[in-house]
């Protein structure tokens, strides 16, 4: 079970993370060296070590537990799961590799509908759940029950039902003293987190308005094999099929809805209404997904975000979010504000800037030594709901509220998880589908 390719513009490693030495000279800045065994927090063996699960080995997989084993030197990969035997082999082979003596899963190798189970059964302190993000639910109300640490990434649902489910597990995490770490990577990359603080400290006045462009090319499919069933097929192909994916406003734009979030102090907005469709990607083989979405956002106090996602080949790409004020712009990326409080953001600690990818997972590993619990619930799920709300306007050509969305029946789930059968591919149509 892979996830997909994390935003353009950074250079995120699809298998590898930095050197454990490179780590070890980032480390100051930080704030990632490992404490004391006498300040440890809980789900820690008698040694100095952290064992990692993973569940879902495709390429975010295989990179999320580079990162994570780059972020604390007593941190072992001891578990390993996927939905498909083969892409459970690849990812053995190139972990074992790349992790070396650290890489000890031994025979706690597992794949199936069930995988994830057995390896938050097997004794691990941290699970790592990189699965398709229909799974994401089930997934982390079993790490959480069992008492599992977790780096969850980004979305967290496909539909209403899993987000309210979310909200509610993340309850229950911060009251098992649990750390619950989203892969909403933007929120721990140095340069973003000074640039979007500058702007609610006021830099450029009141924000006004936000334009969230997200427009990139294609990603991976996989050809049918005669083996497959349709359930076989769909997971395979999860990027484009709704009940998996939640479509790409969910699975990849939902960075640039983040930080849009980010600026209205998690405050989630009143309504939307938008506009997409499926004009280039219009084969079989891409299932039921848009390849592009237009979306405004509305926040009760007035201010807006105007949302443009693409996935198309041979046009024109940028990923970047403009914010407009009363007193001055700003492009968070390229961590700049011009106006009457110009900036630039400068890197000024040791060597080269940290990855964002590796610094979530610092931020993971030192909140277990220090048992200072981090969860991050509620807004990957505020963001994920933004998704969900946005494309569901698209889909339907309805103005849907937050309410509406929250309180929403909509329940993606199949008749059963097994191979055969999968659920009707169906493309809606804005006029005659209706958001319920």
């Amino acid at each position: 079970m892979s996830q997909s390719n994390q935003p353009q513009v950074s250079s995120p490693q699809e298998n590898i993370g930095p050197s454990r030495r490179s780590f070890l000279q980032q480390s100051a800045v930080a704030g990632a060296v490992a404490l004391p065994l006498a300040m440890r927090s809980v789900h820690a063996g008698a040694d100095d070590t952290i064992k990692v699960g993973l569940i879902g080995c495709g390429g975010r997989g295989m990179g999320a537990a580079s990162n994570a084993l780059a972020a604390d030197p007593g941190a072992r990969l001891t578990a390993i799961a996927d939905m498909f035997e083969d892409r459970l082999e690849l990812a053995e082979k190139a972990l074992s590799r790349q992790l070396g003596d650290r890489f000890q899963v031994a025979d706690r190798k597992f794949f199936g509908f069930d995988a994830y189970q057995k390896v938050i059964d097997s004794g691990v302190d941290v699970v790592l759940l990189t699965s398709p993000p229909h799974f994401r639910p089930q997934h982390l109300e079993a790490a959480i029950k069992a008492g599992k640490h977790i780096f969850c990434e980004k979305p967290i649902a496909c539909d209403p039902a899993g987000v309210r489910k979310v909200l509610e597990l993340s309850k229950h995490a911060e009251e098992k003293n649990l750390n619950l770490v989203s892969g909403l990577c933007w929120r721990y990359d140095l340069g973003v987190k000074a640039t979007i603080e500058k702007l609610l400290d006021g830099a450029i006045g009141d924000i006004v308005a936000i334009q969230e462009n997200y427009l990139t090319g294609t990603l991976w499919q996989r050809a049918r094999r005669d083996s497959w069933t349709d359930m076989h097929y769909q997971i395979y192909n999860w990027l484009y099929f709704r009940w998996l994916s939640g479509d790409h406003i969910n699975e990849q734009f939902i960075h640039s809805l983040d930080k849009s979030l980010w600026l209205h102090r998690d405050e989630p907005p009143a309504r939307c209404y938008g506009m997409g469709g499926r004009q280039c990607r219009t084969a079989t083989e891409f299932g039921d997904v848009y390849d592009h979405f237009y979306v405004v956002y509305e926040w009760a106090d007035g201010t807006k975000t105007f949302a443009a996602t693409r996935q198309m080949e041979g046009c024109f790409n940028e990923t970047e979010d403009y914010v407009i004020g009363t007193k001055g712009t700003a492009k968070v990326l390229a961590h700049e504000i011009q106006g009457a409080n110009p900036w630039k953001y400068k890197y000024e600690g040791p060597g080269n800037q940290p990855n964002m990818y590796d610094l979530e997972h610092v931020a993971l590993f030192k909140a277990i030594r220090d048992g200072k619990p981090i969860n991050n619930g509620k807004y990957m799920s505020y963001s994920t709901m933004m998704a969900i709300m946005g494309r569901e306007a698209c889909y339907s050509g309805q103005a849907i509220t937050w309410e509406q969305a929250m309180n929403s029946k909509m329940d993606l789930t199949p008749p059963a998880y097994e191979f055969g059968p999968a659920p009707e591919v169906k493309v809606l149509q804005p006029g005659s589908y209706k958001f319920a």
